[in-house]
């Protein structure tokens, strides 16, 4: 209930938080912390983290490179039982980590929990993936000789991830590294620290050994540059802007590490025909304000025939009018506040620029001020019309709630229109013209296709982008083998 969480902030909240290096919980050299709030109460102290240094960072990887000579010899049964009981505490621990997400987030109770349960199931999933390094037995072409490809873990990983979602990114990053033997140095993001803290608690707590797992919170200047340059450190995950995976592509070629990068998006839902416009619009305004529009595959355009552009809008603006907009402990609250002061004004800042581009605000847009409101950072979400496709509003990640309506004359349009962005995550398409959709599905340009759902991923099936989306091997599901592994091939001559 919302009165627990409030009961609970109250009684843990202000802690001060170290890095989790080598089975110890310690300060950093640096000798500063950082302060963390609430963005739905800003007054309200959740903790205060390290503010680590590139001395820290040495002494993780050290931990971990050291962790990584036992951790890769474990008999990969054990490591899946270790992972399979992480995933057990998760579920068990559930409603605590949906209080800490949604103080440091600001996301609404409901959907903390989702992500929460959404955590365990990746989790559960890796653990899965320990026994499944599959590699190729082929005959060879001389007698008496035996040909094999067999897959080994890279190392130390650095695991870098973004504000947006605390808890099931570092999931997804942490436990299939732990699944196919490697060991990480884990960075969260500055703004959401706390739930990483009870995840190094948790993964402790499951039996994974001490260095196998280690927490470095500060800056990305302090903290990410130098992970990311760490001679020892043999792949990064990270998921964030493509401003910052580009610069780490950069760091990272200089010396082969490889990369898996998650990054921006600026996805299309391409109305083609509207046989139930409260369906389509239910689906595309799900997708377009979940955690408050702060997802790389938020649903931030829509991409709708001339003919069905009215009836749909109306439908949208009607899907958007029930939402709620409070913080996460009050009853029936449905979408909560940007998680900072900052990203609130650069939202705000792409909205004025539309309307100078010639958009026009249908509905929302407004920043909320009033009563306790003015404590957080919460504004209305906004439905925009008469947007073109060359505008900045409808071509730049806004990662906010924001929904552009476009139109087409022609399909061939509506699929020029979409693919007429430098990203390419996640893209959705309406119809029940079943050779229309498996059309889009073949030419859109994007590394996730959903027909006639929002952008929704699941547990087990690869995740990622193309153009600049994404790089290197999808996460999720069997593909990140193909980044936490190496092949090695065998010849044995008997």
């Amino acid at each position: 209930m919302a009165s627990d969480m409030i009961r609970w902030l109250e009684e843990h909240s202000g802690q001060t938080y170290g890095n989790w290096i080598d089975g110890v919980w310690k300060p950093s050299s640096s000798g500063r912390t950082l302060e963390i709030f609430n963005p739905a109460n800003k007054h309200q102290l959740l903790g205060r983290f390290q503010s680590s240094n590139e001395t820290d960072v040495n002494e993780a990887v050290a931990a971990a490179h050291r962790a990584f000579l036992t951790w890769s010899k474990v008999p990969a049964p054990e490591r899946a039982a270790k992972l399979a009981r992480f995933a057990d505490l998760l579920e068990q621990h559930s409603e605590e980590l949906a209080f800490m997400l949604s103080a440091e987030q600001g996301k609404v109770l409901n959907e903390s929990r989702g992500e929460v349960a959404r955590a365990a199931k990746e989790a559960r999933f890796a653990a899965g993936e320990a026994q499944r390094m599959d590699g190729t037995t082929l005959p060879s072409e001389r007698a008496n000789v035996w040909n094999s490809v067999v897959r080994q873990p890279i190392g130390v990983v650095a695991a870098i991830a973004p504000w947006n979602f605390p808890v099931v990114t570092p999931v997804r990053k942490l436990a299939p590294a732990l699944a196919y033997g490697c060991t990480v140095v884990y960075k969260p993001a500055s703004l959401t620290p706390w739930t990483s803290v009870r995840l190094m608690q948790l993964l402790q707590e499951a039996g994974v050994p001490d260095g196998a797992v280690n927490l470095v919170t500060g800056s990305g200047g302090a903290v990410g540059d130098p992970l990311v340059k760490h001679p020892l450190v043999k792949g990064i995950s990270f998921t964030g802007s493509t401003a910052l995976g580009v610069a780490i592509q950069e760091a990272a070629a200089k010396r082969l590490a490889r990369t898996q990068l998650e990054l921006g998006g600026k996805n299309p839902a391409v109305v083609l025909d509207l046989d139930q416009p409260s369906h389509t619009a239910k689906q595309i305004v799900s997708a377009a304000f979940a955690c408050s529009g702060q997802r790389c595959t938020a649903i931030s355009r829509v991409i709708v025939l001339k003919p069905e552009a009215d009836r749909l809008i109306e439908a949208l603006r009607s899907e958007m009018e029930p939402i709620v907009i409070g913080p996460a402990w009050q009853p029936g609250s449905t979408m909560g506040p940007l998680v900072s002061r900052s990203h609130l004004e650069s939202v705000q800042s792409y909205l004025r620029l539309g309307l100078e581009e010639g958009a026009e605000l249908l509905t929302g847009g407004e920043v909320l001020q009033e009563g306790a409101f003015g404590q957080g950072y919460f504004m209305k979400p906004a439905l925009l019309t008469q947007v073109k496709p060359d505008m900045r509003i409808a071509r730049e990640e806004i990662f906010g709630p924001v929904l552009t309506v476009l139109t087409a004359e022609t399909a061939e349009e509506a699929l020029e229109i979409a693919n007429h962005v430098d990203y390419g995550l996640a893209a959705s398409v309406f119809t029940r013209d079943l050779s229309q959709a498996y059309r889009f599905a073949e030419g859109i340009q994007s590394g996730m296709v959903h027909i006639n759902h929002g952008t929704a991923s699941e547990a087990h099936m690869p995740f990622g982008g193309v153009k600049q989306s994404g790089f290197g091997a999808f996460s999720i599901g069997h593909s990140n083998m193909e980044f936490f592994t190496e092949s090695k091939v065998v010849y044995v001559q008997y």
